[in-house]
């Protein structure tokens, strides 16, 4: 069997803090949107879903890449953000600083995971 072919994958998840517009489902899809501009990441889709007022959001941007994914909590000032791309071409770093300035959050932590063919043996 050949193997396949290699595969860059980068898996950023990040937690942010102090972050404004939380429960602000126009703002979080604008930041998404130029979060998958800022990563060169060709966008196919934003999906939110708001769960009423002062409460938090749930948005994912679905890339051909993979996605860029947001849960908020605006009654404790925090998001988790999972950003998947692949190849490398992509630049997540690029889309995390873009979210962190528009939503004037602080990053508070991060940690990258290798994804992909390269990474895991076939079986």
């Amino acid at each position: 069997m050949t193997p396949p072919p290699p595969y860059d994958g980068v898996h950023l998840i990040a937690d942010l803090s102090g972050g404004r517009g939380l429960d602000d489902a126009t703002l979080i899809e604008r930041a998404l949107r130029e979060a998958a501009a800022a990563a060169r990441a060709t966008l196919l889709e934003v999906r939110l879903h708001a769960f009423g007022p002062g409460q938090g959001i749930t948005g994912v941007a679905l890339l051909a890449e993979s996605h860029i994914s947001i849960h908020s909590w605006p009654e404790h000032g925090y998001a988790a953000v999972d950003i998947f791309v692949c190849g490398r071409r992509c630049d997540p770093d690029a889309a995390l600083a873009t979210l962190v300035e528009m939503l004037g959050a602080t990053l508070h932590s991060e940690r990258r995971i290798a994804r992909g063919f390269g990474v895991v043996q076939p079986a």
